[in-house]
């Protein structure tokens, strides 16, 4: 991998968090005026047509990703993911979208815990010692006892737990289905699964809403074709690390245009996870490199 590569890859990995930070933002407004499941529904429609359209201009086409050697779990990962997607929405109606990227964070953390259980990869205590600092963060943006710890603070402490048991069952199908494959079955279970819900919760939106719509699903797609752009010119250990981006640009929506506070225990926090978050990042790859 050349350095330009990696800087390429750099530059679309923080475009990427910003149009999915962007897509964040909308997705509160859209959800405050709408039904959620409706918003995440069409969403989803778009979602699963970008993927589609994707698989059968691959090698093999729709043939190939239509017969994944592990249906089951290609199934669940989509249902579970639609799931997130669904919690994480109203976190940020009900919570703001500040203090739900800041507990949301903690995904990476979480998969490291999980990998060993689940995945059988060895976890060692330097990294233990990092989970348990970055949960001291959680705890720290929650204040139990506060203001802040509401019933609204589990939603994206939940969302995260779910989107890390997604990463997981992403690497455990990794081991027999490609790429192609997983993400097809990402947009289409998750649009069938919405699309059993969502279709008993539409409502009549008005036509500038429906340009917002129009942009939410541009957003979707596009966030995701500049992050498959950016894994194909570097590699992932390199650019992982800037999806914390995403933590800095949906704060900034919150901040300029909901006027949602910035409070000094969730910077104080969101600091904490994000450099225990780091920290297992840089042990994983010292571990894979050895």
């Amino acid at each position: 991998m050349t350095e330009q590569n990696t800087r390429l890859g750099i530059i679309l990995m923080v475009a990427t968090t910003f149009v999915f930070a962007s897509q964040d933002a909308i997705s509160r407004h859209l959800a405050t005026e709408y039904n959620v499941y409706m918003i995440v529904m069409i969403r989803y429609w778009a979602f699963a047509m970008f993927v589609t359209a994707l698989a059968a201009r691959s090698r093999g086409g729709l043939a190939r990703v239509l017969r994944p050697r592990r249906p089951v779990l290609q199934v669940v990962r989509g249902v579970i993911l639609a799931i997130e997607v669904v919690i994480m929405v109203f976190a940020f109606v009900y919570l703001g979208l500040v203090e739900s990227h800041a507990i949301f964070a903690a995904v990476p953390l979480i998969i490291t815990a999980l990998s060993g259980p689940v995945l059988g990869e060895k976890v060692g205590w330097r990294r233990w010692s990092a989970i348990g600092i970055g949960f001291i963060g959680i705890l720290v943006i929650l204040q139990p006892g506060g203001s802040v710890f509401a019933p609204a603070a589990i939603l994206p402490l939940l969302a995260a737990a779910i989107f890390a048991a997604y990463g997981l069952l992403t690497r455990l199908v990794a081991r027999d289905d490609g790429a192609q494959t997983s993400f097809f079955w990402t947009g289409v279970a998750g649009a069938a699964t919405m699309t059993l819900i969502g279709v008993f919760f539409w409502e009549p939106m008005i036509w500038q809403d429906w340009l917002w719509m129009g942009v939410l699903c541009c957003t979707s797609t596009t966030g995701h074709y500049l992050l498959i752009k950016c894994y194909d010119v570097a590699e992932a250990s390199a650019v992982q690390p800037l999806a914390y981006c995403q933590l800095v640009f949906g704060a900034f929506y919150g901040v300029a245009i909901y006027g949602e506070p910035l409070e000094s225990n969730v910077i104080l926090g969101a600091g904490i996870v994000v450099a225990a978050g780091l920290f297992t990042f840089w042990r994983t790859r010292q571990k894979a490199a050895v």
